[in-house]
C-alpha cells in the first residue's frame, strides 16, 4: 500500500494504524504514538514483554507495507 500524499490522509493512516495496534495489543503498549516519517510508519511507547511488541509490527504490517518499530520494552 503507497504511502499518503495528503496531511489528512497521514493522519487517517496513523489513526487506522494506531487502532489496529490498540486492538490487537489490547492496550498494553504505553503511550503508544504512531507517525508517518521519511515515507515509512513508526511506532513507538513502552511494553513489558517482546511479544507485545511482536504483536504491534504485525497488526501495523496489516495497514502498510513497512514498520520501523521503536516500542521500548522494559
Amino acid at each position: 500500500m503507497p504511502l499518503p500524499a495528503t496531511l489528512e490522509d497521514t493522519r487517517t493512516l496513523e489513526e487506522r494504524v494506531e487502532q489496529a495496534v490498540q486492538s490487537r495489543t489490547s492496550g498494553r503498549i504505553r503511550g503508544l504514538r504512531v507517525q508517518v516519517q521519511d515515507g515509512r510508519v513508526v511506532l513507538s511507547g513502552r511494553t513489558s514483554t517482546y511479544y507485545n511488541k511482536q504483536l504491534a509490527t504485525h497488526a501495523a504490517l496489516e495497514a502498510v507495507s513497512a514498520v520501523q518499530n521503536e516500542v521500548e520494552v522494559c
